[in-house]
């Protein structure tokens, strides 16, 4: 990890709320027609491991490891039982594997967190054989996109951008991957671009009331306010959440770049 870097979302239940909904089939559709079994796979920002129980499934009897700095948020993914299966923590800057290991090395939503993505993708190049395929897939914050308009909402978007740079990131990651795929050697890399969409009553219920937990309970709340949102606003923006789940012409889009090179 390095020293500016902070995780923007924490791990309040709200955050955890959205990562053990995530499957290979809705978070890394673009990477299955590269899955078959006996391949072996390390997932990087694992978090509690649904995508990486969902790896081992799939690539039985191969060896899949999952790996995330938060030794609490592992714990819990350990919940998950597989005899292909471990968990471990870990810093995505000094993997300690040794060189040529995986077949397959993945990243969801984590180089947006880190303020060296470049040397984060050539360290998980170091540890994919040759042949192998690094998977990453993350958002672009600034093409998030809802209906119907709401000024809140523009508010909360524009300061979760500010927050996540503060913290060493880049919210925008997405676009960036394919520069920073070239950067770190991948000079092969393919991209792509997909989409999560939360438009029915179900699915918008879901998304506003997470969105409405963070913006009151969760670290991000934390980091607004020490950097100087009041708690009203926070407030006001969590209410903007609820409405807009709760409007029949809801609907909010969320892009992810995604990138594919073969080592």
């Amino acid at each position: 990890m390095a020293p500016d870097e902070t995780y923007t979302h924490g791990h309040h239940e709200s955050v955890l709320r959205s990562h053990t909904w995530r499957t290979v089939e809705n978070s890394a559709a673009y990477l299955i027609p590269y899955l078959r079994s006996g391949l072996d796979l390390l997932d990087i920002g694992c978090g509690p491991g649904t995508i990486t129980a969902d790896f081992a499934q799939r690539l039985h009897p191969g060896r899949v490891t999952g790996l995330d700095r938060a030794a609490d948020v592992v714990e819990r993914a350990r919940s998950q039982h597989a005899p292909n299966l471990e968990f471990r923590t870990g810093d995505v800057y000094a993997l300690d594997f040794h060189d040529d290991v995986f077949d397959i090395v993945h990243a969801h939503q984590v180089l947006q967190h880190l303020a060296e993505p470049v040397a984060a993708l050539r360290e998980m190049r170091r540890v994919c054989r040759p042949g192998g395929v690094i998977a990453v897939r993350d958002s672009d914050y600034a093409s998030f996109s809802w209906a119907p308009a709401d000024p809140v909402l523009d508010e909360w978007l524009a300061l979760y951008r500010r927050l996540a740079r503060a913290n060493g990131g880049e919210p925008d990651a997405g676009r960036y991957l394919l520069g920073w795929a070239h950067a770190a050697g991948l000079d092969n890399a393919r991209a792509s671009a997909s989409a999560w969409c939360f438009a029915t009553a179900e699915d918008r219920a879901w998304w506003g009331s997470l969105w409405a937990d963070r913006m009151r309970y969760s670290s991000i709340a934390e980091q607004a306010i020490a950097a100087g949102t009041s708690p009203e606003a926070l407030d006001e923006m969590a209410a903007a959440f609820m409405a807009w789940s709760e409007h029949p012409d809801g609907w909010f889009a969320v892009l992810h770049g995604e990138i594919l090179a073969i080592t």
